[in-house]
């Protein structure tokens, strides 16, 4: 695995970074491989390796236009062709000549690297030397004088140092003096005395310096530059290491016992007074942090490792169904964990084929719909709410629901009054159940009704989710969401009984607490009317078969979403949120799909993770919304009789008016001082916004006193369709009354439904929808 931290110069592209990354390391296994062949001359799997090192950095050359590196190394893998073949024999000239081919590369290489272009380096000289090795036909009857090895282009101090020593060194016969003048290749005593083409490397950039090992150090000013900004400076073979991805993983695991050791340093400190040993411990927490996040990136790759494969899969399926298929991919840098992506790689691409398969029609088709005859499927990857979203789409014919309904009722996966029951996206999650295909035959492509089974079943092991949206004639998208790592992640501790349990962060949506009978039964159903919507509420105890604690006054409601359905989960207790590590399960209880691992919470008690999917799963059958579960929830919004529940208000002078409760939200106190103007309207500061207010009495036109006279007035908030309050102000409120109400038009008026006797006092009954809007429309007997 190669992490790698490098800054290129500008103008050179991904293919091009990996190409220096790849090329600086083989040219360092050069170096070693030939003195090791030169111990060896007749080592076959040492001269292959050097033949394919050169062969390769020939052909990447040759495709990313440098021509300048690409005819060098031509020249080198001629003469290397001829050594593998027995036409020449290793010696000591032929391996220095080599030696020089290889810095001569490698000055090639660091130009590129510092300017994107190959520069004026001259490669002429080896270039002479190789073709007269390659005239002479065998190394005894020609043999090569060594050359002297180019600068390289960022020496180190002490490589700089020797260079220059070098360089005053009067010439002897063991070290002959270069001469002016570039030799003939025919001519092989000047080719004796060739000179070393240091004066050439001399034009490359100024040597880089290197940073040394403080992590601070000043710059010409004198002022402190970050370590981190001189790493900058860095070539690409320095900002590059290969480790294990064992070590890797070895050293996550590391940090997750320091991530558990760290939450339980911080339970325990929080229970003393000591200011340093607080100090200490946020420094902990602080490092502890930050190593973690290091970890985690060095775990990520881009999904695009994923995707590599699919232009293939989608070319040979599109050729095998008789379909022209155009491939968008985007999103390709989109980072996820390693072991995420090998779990993702089998559903993904069975989505693909899916896609192909089913989703796109025949080019005749398309054509007869009006659309282009080559269809388009596109991937789209990208980061949203901590998570990565994996969207596969095409421009088919999409999903028609009455016909997934008919071969739902053909294969008995459903009743009819079940489908009845169902809305359409319930009736599109019907493709997901276990043994379901529209493909009228089997082929080795579809048709055995696993392939979307499975694909959910997998998102879901790893803790994603998977969605499907559809219009008919116009295309169907899969999204998948997948948690960006499993290692560590946040999570909500609650407790049942004497166990603590941890629900990951991603399923949750809020924590609501209500009163023992807010609690209401559906068709036999425990559900909890949330913000007018019925929630289904999952008793955590009843699931694990723990024992139910005396009755309570309140009830915690963990509200949980599960494949795009919300039900709430009721605990006993609610802890607090922590960052756990995630432990596999052993073999024994593996098998339960209450739980998806296990972890170690600050106390050092062991605590199991909900598989939330799982959960929803195992309670489908006790709060899945059937078709008597919707009767009852329809007779409930609607009774037969016309008894309706009413707020009764005093707007001053003895004027009564009546809310329907069904447009009340919240019932509120404010004071006088905090009335504040926004633009012409009165607002007071409310949960974190502003609540806007309305004089009931004004807006039905009744003028009398203000009840921002008084210190303190009562609101009554009601919350609009678009989910914004707003607060009728009243002067006091009465009573909650349930009654049957005959309106009367007497007194008919805009913001009015009408008149009522109510308690054996008129009372005014408002059309809140009229007055602010959003309201209930009701009609009354």
């Amino acid at each position: 695995m190669t992490q790698t931290t490098p800054v290129f110069s500008e103008g050179l592209d991904d293919i091009c970074q990996e190409f220096l990354i790849e090329s600086y390391e083989n040219l360092d296994d050069l170096d070693r491989n030939l003195v090791a062949l030169e111990q060896d001359p007749t080592s076959r799997p040492l001269l292959a390796s050097i033949f394919r090192t050169i062969h390769t950095i020939k052909g990447t050359s040759g495709f990313l236009a440098f021509s300048r590196l690409e005819s060098l190394t031509h020249v080198g893998e001629n003469v290397l062709s001829r050594l593998r073949d027995g036409h020449l024999r290793l010696d000591p000239e032929i391996t220095s000549t080599l030696l020089a081919l290889v810095d001569t590369i490698r000055a090639l290489l660091a130009t590129i690297e510092a300017s994107g272009q190959e520069g004026d380096i001259d490669t002429e000289p080896v270039i002479v030397l190789l073709n007269a090795i390659l005239d002479a036909g065998t190394a005894a009857a020609t043999p090569a004088p060594a050359v002297a090895a180019p600068v390289p282009a960022s020496p180190e101090p002490a490589n700089a140092e020797a260079a220059a020593t070098a360089a005053e060194t009067p010439a002897t016969d063991e070290t002959p003096a270069a001469q002016p003048g570039t030799p003939s290749p025919s001519d092989p005593a000047e080719v004796a005395e060739m000179p070393a083409h240091v004066d050439v490397l001399e034009a490359m950039a100024e040597p880089v310096p290197v940073a040394d090992d403080h992590a601070w150090h000043e710059d010409a000013a004198g002022s402190v530059v970050d370590a981190d900004q001189s790493a900058a400076q860095r070539s690409v073979a320095d900002s590059t290491i290969r480790v294990d991805v064992g070590l890797l993983d070895q050293l996550m695991r590391m940090v997750g016992e320091l991530v558990l050791t760290r939450n339980q340093v911080l339970q325990h400190v929080g229970e003393v007074q000591h200011i340093q040993l607080q100090r200490a411990s946020q420094r902990l927490n602080l490092i502890a942090t930050e190593l973690q996040d290091g970890v985690m990136k060095t775990r990520m790759q881009p999904i695009d490792h994923v995707w590599q494969r699919l232009p293939r899969v989608v070319r040979d399926l599109g050729a095998q169904c008789g379909k022209s298929v155009n491939l968008v991919l985007e999103g390709r840098e989109t980072e996820l964990d390693r072991s995420l992506l090998e779990a993702v790689k089998d559903p993904l691409t069975h989505l693909v084929r899916n896609a192909v398969d089913h989703g796109l029609e025949s080019p005749a088709d398309r054509v007869a719909a009006g659309k282009p005859a080559e269809g388009t499927l596109s991937l789209r990857a990208f980061h949203e709410g901590g998570q990565v979203v994996v969207e596969v789409s095409d421009d088919g014919g999409g999903i028609d629901p009455a016909k997934i309904g008919a071969k739902a009722l053909e294969k008995g996966l459903v009743t009819r009054d079940e489908l009845a029951a169902m809305a359409e996206r319930d009736v599109l999650d019907l493709i997901f159940r276990p043994g379901f295909s529209t493909a009228p035959a089997v082929t080795n492509v579809s048709g055995r009704g696993v392939g979307m089974d499975v694909v959910r079943t997998n998102i879901e092991k790893i803790g994603g989710t998977v969605d499907l949206a559809s219009a008919v004639g116009r295309g169907t998208t899969v999204r998948v969401r997948i948690p960006l790592t499993l290692a560590i992640i946040p999570a909500l501790l609650v407790g049942v009984g004497q166990d603590q349990y941890a629900i990951p962060q991603l399923n949750l949506v809020e924590l609501v607490r209500v009163d023992a009978g807010a609690v209401e039964n559906v068709a036999g159903a425990p559900v909890y009317r949330l913000r007018g919507n019925l929630l289904p509420l999952v008793y955590l105890d009843q699931q694990l078969g723990l024992p139910s604690p005396d009755e309570a006054d309140a009830q915690n409601i963990v509200v949980l979403t599960s494949d795009g359905t919300q039900f709430g989960l009721v605990v006993h207790d609610i802890s607090d949120t922590q960052e756990i590590v995630v432990r596999p399960l052993s073999r024994q209880i593996k098998h339960v799909e209450a739980f998806a691992g296990a972890t170690i919470t600050g106390e050092g008690k062991v605590a199991l993770i909900l598989d939330i999917p799982g959960l929803a799963s195992r309670a489908t059958a006790h709060w899945k919304v059937t078709a008597a579960a919707r009767a009852a929830e329809a007779e409930a919004r609607a009774p037969e009789s016309s008894a309706v529940k009413l707020l009764i208000c005093e707007l001053g002078d003895g004027r009564r008016a009546a809310v329907p409760m069904d447009d009340v939200a919240r019932l509120e106190e404010f004071s006088s001082a905090k009335v504040e103007h926004a633009g012409d309207k009165l607002v007071v500061q409310y949960r974190d916004d502003l609540l806007e207010l309305v004089d009931l009495a004004s807006g039905l036109g009744m003028y009398g006193t203000s009840p921002f006279e008084s210190e303190n007035f009562p609101v009554v908030v009601h919350r609009r369709n678009d989910a914004s309050d707003v607060g009728l102000v009243v002067s006091s409120i009465l009573d909650v009354v349930e009654q049957d109400v005959a309106l009367n038009p007497v007194g008919d008026r805009y913001g009015l439904l009408g008149s009522s006797v109510l308690q054996g006092v008129v009372t005014d009954v408002v059309d809140v929808h009229a007055l602010v809007g959003g309201g209930k429309e009701m009609s009354y007997v």
